[in-house]
């Protein structure tokens, strides 16, 4: 039986956030024995899943080409691809930039989709539905992935640096809150928080960001710093946004995940 393409890719990236091959057999309606299969790199036509790099689009002057009209999209766009992106090598050079979103929120959904078409607005945008999981998938497929999005590599990303290009830097300086919510809609959550007193309960709110890559929490902290925002470090995994005037602000630029 031949699987979808969108599959594949979905066991993957599952397998990139450290999901054991019956989880993911669960998640994505695939057999366990053909997730085995595809993680020991027996996938029709796709190479080896462990060469996630592939050869870059050398000489592409296309990251810093980019319109100053689509530098709001594309500080969202790396936020959502640093938490819940990943790129894929196809023949003649060609990677497929897939986004793994939850489906209870469209609006984030409608979101990555505008932003992957701001950003390239000449390769075509899909949204595929992964019914077993829950999931809703962005895809895209250019040459241009790999100079757009530099932090792509083998393996998942907690288990390698992640640094930002100068021209990053260049562009997320001027849409800092752009990218912020990028990060908090793929990997951060607001929520109402208990605090319990003798006489009555107070419920707050505040926000979380969690992410495995030290690198990656790093760059919310620093952004966070960088527009007025107070974090502290809730544990290992989380950063936690809970100062009255600093959640006030996360929700005038980002608010509830919807």
């Amino acid at each position: 039986m031949t699987r979808p393409a969108r599959e594949v890719e979905a066991v993957l990236y599952l397998a990139e956030l450290g999901l054991n091959r019956r989880q993911i057999s669960r998640a994505t309606g695939v057999p366990r024995s053909t997730v085995g299969h595809w993680l020991a790199g027996k996938v029709p036509g796709a190479g080896d899943p462990r060469d996630r790099r592939g050869e870059d689009c050398r000489g592409c002057s296309r990251p810093l080409d980019l319109p100053e009209t689509a530098f709001r999209a594309y500080a969202y766009l790396l936020g959502i691809y640093l938490g819940d992106g990943a790129l894929a090598r196809h023949p003649r050079g060609v990677f497929r930039l897939s986004v793994f979103l939850d489906r209870a929120y469209p609006g984030i959904v409608r979101a990555s989709a505008d932003a992957v078409r701001t950003v390239l607005p000449e390769s075509r945008v899909r949204v595929v539905s992964h019914p077993n999981a829950r999931m809703e998938e962005v895809v895209s497929y250019s040459k241009h992935w790999p100079c757009l999005l530099p932090q792509h590599g083998a393996g998942a990303k907690h288990t390698r640096r992640i640094e930002l290009a100068a021209w990053q830097r260049e562009i997320l300086d001027r849409r800092p809150w752009s990218f912020l919510r990028g990060l908090v809609h793929s990997d951060g959550s607001r929520f109402m928080n208990p605090a319990v007193h003798p006489h009555r309960t107070y419920r707050y709110p505040r926000y979380e960001f969690s992410n495995r890559s030290a690198d990656i929490r790093a760059l919310f902290c620093e952004y966070c710093e960088k527009v007025g925002v107070e974090w502290r470090r809730a544990n290992r995994w989380n950063i936690s946004v809970a100062r009255r005037a600093s959640v006030e602000l996360m929700d005038r630029h980002i608010g509830p995940k919807r």
